[in-house]
């Protein structure tokens, strides 16, 4: 497989914990959501129970705050034998409403690297979870007249690549892919044939880690996405 960078036209792009602040709130909702389950159990049994009805969860209702928040109320009532008061359910629903209409946060470097990219290349939106949530995001972020396209997805795969860059591009061999997870962004976009360029963001959920794919030609990794451009010119070489 070719190393050289000289047909590159499409680059994907993922967008939370990539472009924008996102599992840091999910983070916050943990910790509030132990303060008010303590009564029924410890933090890492909490925590352990969450985990685990989330990981489910998803594969049933898709990624997303809804989801989270379905199984946060799900773990409250089951760890506590279903005794939980109903304002802590009510409290709950309103930490899932907060971060829903939580004001987008752009990362260091994203918009002036999209920016600068849009001009020379197809650039592409690919994320999953909630569609209505995640739309809101786009728009709120100011970037979407950036992309050529966006792409909502329930879940990422070497088939969703494939479709997305032979759609929007010139298919996945003279694409790129970005993005903070290895097991969602970078390892599918390279089955493909697509180059994979891993940004790792210092909060990721468990579900998305993966072992990074070091003998793949085509992976790269980076700091942030201010590094992106010089590495693009630096594959061209």
């Amino acid at each position: 497989m070719a190393t050289a960078l000289p047909h590159l036209t499409t680059i994907g792009f993922d967008a939370d914990d990539t472009l924008w602040q996102s599992e840091q709130y999910f983070g916050v909702a943990h910790e509030e959501f132990v303060g008010l389950l303590a009564d029924f159990a410890d933090r890492e049994a909490l925590l352990a129970h969450l985990l685990e009805t989330g990981m489910r969860n998803v594969r049933s209702h898709g990624f997303g705050m809804k989801t989270f928040t379905f199984s946060m109320i799900e773990t409250a009532i089951e760890i506590s034998g279903g005794k939980v008061p109903a304002p802590t359910i009510g409290r709950i629903l309103a930490i899932g409403k907060e971060i829903l209409s939580h004001p987008v946060e752009l990362l260091p470097g994203a918009g002036e690297t999209v920016e600068k990219l849009a001009g020379s290349y197809r650039l592409v939106l690919i994320t999953k979870g909630d569609l209505f949530h995640q739309e809101s995001k786009v728009e709120q972020s100011g970037l979407k007249g950036m992309f050529e396209a966006v792409e909502i997805v329930s879940e990422k795969s070497a088939d969703t690549y494939a479709r997305a860059f032979s759609r929007h591009g010139d298919g996945p061999a003279n694409s790129m892919m970005i993005g903070n997870s290895l097991k969602s962004d970078v390892i599918p976009a390279l089955q493909v044939g697509s180059w994979g360029v891993y940004v790792p963001h210092h909060l990721t959920w468990v579900y998305e880690h993966a072992e990074a794919p070091l003998h793949e030609p085509r992976f790269r990794e980076i700091e942030g996405l201010q590094k992106l451009a010089a590495l693009i010119e630096t594959l061209k070489e």
